[in-house]
């Protein structure tokens, strides 16, 4: 199956923290959008492998993906390998997406800081033809990262403000990681009653800057093309 993007993750949830209301305007205006997890997040302090997948088939189906898979790999490892390496090419080729997304290359997490440079170097190797994987060679048009716990300067930012319900829908699908007062389970970062809270603060600041209700940034290390004529359409 081919398919326009391509989003890989460390951990079932981050993508849709990071990115849920630009994944769900993508898949609102018919775009085929996939979502790859490394890991089943098992070290996680709350929650259980088996409770975290379960919460990421209701996220999957709030955000209308075309499909989801986990690579299963090791929780806390997430790091350069042949192995891991080779998978993601193997991902990139089968899929052949238009567009790729990552976790941005510097963040809190080291497993987040790990997944960002493999797909980096996945999305260059996986055009090569010597690289073999009985498959054919492909390489993505575009490479952009999301932003996890630390900020960047945007390369543009998305705007939200129609999507921003059906994003903290799907964040809430992982009841096991966030804010309930019910819970005997350890509190986290993301646990503490005020991080939804913060996510719609941090959207709405981005919002802001481009003159809409709710944004999520992105970063590209390459120029991008902008389209003088669509904006003053």
């Amino acid at each position: 199956m081919e398919l326009d993007i391509l989003i890989f993750a460390a951990h079932p949830d981050d993508a849709e923290l990071s990115m849920g209301g630009a994944i769900a305007k993508l898949t609102a205006g018919g775009y085929k959008v996939g979502l790859v997890d490394l890991s089943r997040g098992e070290l996680g302090t709350r929650g259980t492998p088996e409770l975290r997948l379960k919460e990421a088939e209701e996220a999957s189906r709030i955000l209308n993906l075309t499909l989801r898979e986990n690579l299963g790999f090791n929780d806390g490892n997430l790091k350069y390998n042949e192995e891991h390496l080779h998978a993601l090419i193997r991902k990139i080729r089968e899929f052949r997406p238009k567009i790729l997304f990552a976790p941005y290359f510097n963040d809190r997490h080291p497993d987040h800081i790990g997944v960002g440079n493999l797909v980096k170097e996945a999305f260059f190797f996986s055009g090569l033809p010597k690289i073999v994987t009985g498959q054919d060679a492909y390489r993505p048009g575009r490479l952009f990262y999301y932003m996890q716990t630390y900020e960047f300067k945007p390369s543009f930012i998305v705007d939200i403000s129609e999507t921003f319900e059906t994003k903290m829908n799907a964040v809430r699908a992982y009841k096991s990681q966030f804010y309930n007062p019910d819970s005997n389970e350890p509190e986290t970062f993301i646990s503490q009653p005020n991080f939804l809270k913060f996510l719609e603060a941090r959207a709405k600041v981005y919002g802001f800057k481009i003159g809409k209700d709710y944004g999520e940034p992105f970063f590209c290390e390459e120029e991008i093309e902008f389209d003088i004529v669509q904006l003053i359409k």
